[in-house]
């Protein structure tokens, strides 16, 4: 190629090569010649593979990419890490400062990711799936270091050398900063993969990357994007591993409760008129389009409205058996002296359970100010009860809970083991116990056991 070196710049959430001849630019690797503007064009995220490829050709090159020099980030105050934290850190950095770290819940990753940002030394960013996660990871960091420490999303908008933002606003705004960062943390990066986060990893320059996660598994089989967004899976340590050390230990009780004969027949005729529906459409709702293309063949028809509300019958009384509330009755008079979580599958059912037994309730709905108040008040144990449906599934600690009860929930692993999560953060010598409560004759039979194909209930 030609002597003159090669220009390397951040444009709009994507890197361009500029300095020689056309024909020359389409023998780059990680990218395409782009003819609108006549450089070589390729996504930010390939940035480091690219400048490799460079050193390793001999080509020159003048780095106008990159936004950031090493950053030294001195701890403010240091204590000793547990062993499998030294592990993950040295797996990563053996790994080339790039990969995923798989932890459970309360296993300490936040301080893993504090450990990772002094080592790395270069400007970093923490990316967040909720509003909630964002203000915990500012405060951790401004304990961890005496800097001040930048907050984008959730009506803030500052930028710092460390800052800490959502996937949201990283999909929004990474194309104007993402050459900023030589670092980027993607916490519970299972939910990189989803179709707009995914530009959160693509739109930066970052050769350093960490994702944290308790459950890298996702649904639609997306989780191998994880690889080359962010690195292989470098390091990992399961829930039974772990408790007992560094996890409070715990057990798991499956519950079963009856239909009355009346609710049998009804669960069974609503369940054959959807199923019947579905048969004569040719819908599976199993399939990735499934629940997509019954919905719209639902609203063609009075014949489908009846089959959608068939379906919507058959799934109350399946997940909200009134059986299931004498059951929690009783489990609440059980466990009166204990901290309690109760977790269902939808917000109808929290505010049922809290007006019966006179309970907080935290929902999406619910205003942040409220839910951390709900949460202190909790930990404290002014309340020793909370009913939520989905909002405290990841991500929030919960070290006071000792006891879970699942009234219903989707039929998904990790679903299953993030609320497992909640209640094993260690605390002295903390004992933990996870009810299921599953009713007899119905679908909800199959999803619990789907649900519980991981080994942390084996």
């Amino acid at each position: 190629m030609d002597a003159t070196p090669l220009q390397l710049a951040f444009e709009g959430g994507t890197l361009t090569v500029a300095g020689t001849a056309p024909e020359q630019l389409t023998e780059l690797p990680y990218g395409r010649f782009d003819p609108r503007t006549g450089v070589f064009r390729a996504e930010a995220c390939h940035y480091r593979a690219l400048v490799e490829y460079l050193r390793r050709q001999g080509i020159a090159y003048e780095d106008k990419a990159r936004a950031y020099q090493p950053t030294p980030w001195p701890l403010r105050a240091s204590r000793d890490p547990f062993p499998h934290q030294t592990e993950a850190l040295e797996a990563w950095w053996k790994s080339g400062a790039r990969g995923v770290v798989v932890l459970p819940t309360g296993t300490g990753k936040t301080f893993l990711a504090v450990l990772a940002i002094h080592k790395a030394a270069r400007p970093a960013l923490v990316i967040t799936p909720t509003i909630d996660l964002l203000h915990q990871w500012y405060a951790e960091l401004l304990v961890a270091f005496d800097v001040p420490v930048g907050l984008i999303g959730g009506g803030h908008y500052e930028i710092q050398p460390l800052t800490v933002t959502t996937y949201d606003s990283a999909y929004i705004h990474l194309d104007r900063w993402g050459s900023r960062f030589g670092l980027v943390v993607f916490d519970e990066c299972h939910h990189l993969p989803g179709p707009s986060y995914l530009e959160a990893a693509r739109g930066s320059i970052a050769p350093f990357r960490l994702g944290l996660t308790a459950t890298p598994e996702r649904q639609d089989g997306q989780e191998y994007l994880l690889e080359s967004l962010v690195g292989p899976i470098v390091y990992r340590r399961e829930i039974k591993e772990l408790a007992g050390d560094f996890l409070a230990e715990y057990r798991t009780e499956r519950l079963y409760v009856e239909l009355t004969p009346q609710e049998q027949q009804r669960y069974q005729q609503a369940r054959e008129h959807y199923r019947r529906f579905c048969a004569e459409h040719g819908i599976h709702l199993s399939s990735p389009t499934g629940w997509q293309r019954f919905i719209q063949a639902t609203c063609r028809s009075q014949n489908g409205r009846a089959a959608f509300e068939a379906y919507r019958e058959q799934r109350r009384l399946a997940l909200a058996a009134p059986a299931k509330m004498h059951c929690l009755e009783k489990l609440l008079h059980r466990h009166q002296r204990d901290q309690v979580l109760i977790f269902t599958y939808d917000n109808a059912t929290v505010y049922q359970i809290a007006r019966r037994f006179l309970v907080p309730a935290i929902t999406h709905q619910t205003k942040a100010k409220e839910r951390r108040h709900l949460l202190q008040a909790f930990h404290q144990g002014v309340y020793n009860v909370l009913v939520t449906s989905r909002v405290l599934n990841e991500g929030v600690d919960v070290p006071a809970a000792n006891i879970g009860i699942i009234l219903s929930g989707s039929g998904t692993v990790r679903e299953h083991v993030q609320r497992l999560g909640r209640l094993l953060r260690k605390q002295g010598t903390k004992q933990a116990l996870l009810y299921e409560v599953v009713t007899r004759g119905t679908v909800e039979e199959f999803t619990s056991e789907r649900r519980r194909q991981h080994h942390a209930y084996r």
